[in-house]
């Protein structure tokens, strides 16, 4: 193969193939972007045009293959690999047979019984395909966390950027509830909402949906949207919580995302504060397992983190409250697909 990005990519993923010893290789199949995940690890154009199916094999030994439609045979022209095409569904099948013959074990990006469903992008149907060729399938799940979920340095500088720019947005929040009450100026959620969003274009972010501006009762429901007519006001005496989420607009820019809660008084009210508490445990608890684990060489998964935060609250006696995973993967997409701090939800 010739030098080059996708080149790379290849290799480091038939090297990764090697290290599974079992599988006999990665099989990427993309109809109509039903796949992004395929296009994020193979370096692909997510805005590319394409209306016919597509298949690239990348065996843990040898050379790629791709297999596709004649009516777009140039829609993988950077990847390396022998080029095979069909017309009819019917060469189709025989093609891609022929492709996965004396093959055993094989990863596609499929989740059994759909436990994971941001891996879960290759449909039932052409599982069944596959495995009526005699093959096993098993998930891609942990090489798509190692090819789409790890950042380069570049991606971690672009999210660092973020969360400064939207922690300093939640102080120019919290200020701006602030004025408006000491000057009796009407606010609404609303009205917070479309302020924090004028910030962050400032700041020159970009978001895939508006943040959440949230009084009291509201601020229990995870996904609250303010309505532009009818959304409450935000007086003295309000819980408000603010969650925000929001990139750079430059190709490859990871999201930051956050949440704070804040109090329209002088004083807390003693039962707010203790809850902060409960949960700030919780938060803490699960940190320092992770941190424990690492130093005596041991990388946790996502489920046993979320365990111990859930095993901290429910000692507090507010487990039936925590309806949310502890924590979800971040990327490109404000909720990425690697792992989950999960053991709840997935």
């Amino acid at each position: 193969m010739r030098n080059g990005v996708h080149h790379r990519r290849i290799l480091a993923i038939q090297e990764a193939l090697r290290d599974l010893q079992t599988v006999d290789g990665w099989l990427f199949y993309d109809f109509r972007g039903s796949d992004p995940l395929a296009y994020r690890v193979l370096l692909l154009d997510q805005t590319r045009h394409v209306t016919r199916r597509w298949y690239y094999w990348i065996p843990a030994i040898g050379d790629p293959v791709k297999l596709l439609h004649r009516i777009e045979p140039h829609v993988l022209d950077e990847l390396p690999g022998q080029v095979q095409h069909y017309v009819s569904w019917e060469q189709q099948r025989l093609l891609l047979a022929s492709l996965l013959r004396g093959r055993h074990q094989i990863t596609m990006q499929y989740s059994p019984l759909n436990a994971v469903p941001y891996l879960s992008r290759v449909d039932a149907g052409t599982i069944e395909l596959i495995r009526s060729f005699g093959l096993e399938v098993i998930t891609s799940a942990d090489l798509v966390q190692r090819f789409e979920a790890v950042w380069t340095d570049e991606q971690l500088e672009s999210h660092q950027y973020a969360v400064e720019r939207l922690r300093r947005i939640v102080d120019e929040a919290f200020s701006h509830v602030a004025s408006c009450l000491h000057h009796e100026r009407l606010l609404t959620e609303y009205d917070l909402q479309q302020f924090i969003l004028s910030r962050m274009r400032d700041a020159g972010l970009t978001t895939s949906s508006a943040p959440i501006a949230a009084v009291d009762a509201h601020s229990a429901d995870p996904h609250y949207t303010p309505p532009e007519s009818g959304s409450s006001p935000i007086t003295r005496d309000n819980l408000v919580l603010i969650d925000l989420w929001a990139k750079q607009t430059s190709p490859g820019s990871v999201y930051g995302d956050i949440t704070w809660t804040g109090y329209s008084a002088k004083q807390v009210p003693v039962r707010h504060r203790m809850i902060f508490d409960y949960v700030r445990r919780g938060r803490d608890a699960a940190l320092s397992f992770v941190q424990e684990q690492v130093l005596a060489g041991r990388f946790p998964c996502g489920w046993e983190v979320d365990e111990i935060c859930r095993k901290t609250i429910q000692e507090t006696g507010y487990g039936d409250f925590f309806i949310h995973r502890t924590g979800h993967s971040i990327g490109e997409e404000v909720h990425g697909n690697g792992a989950n701090i999960d053991n709840l939800e997935t």
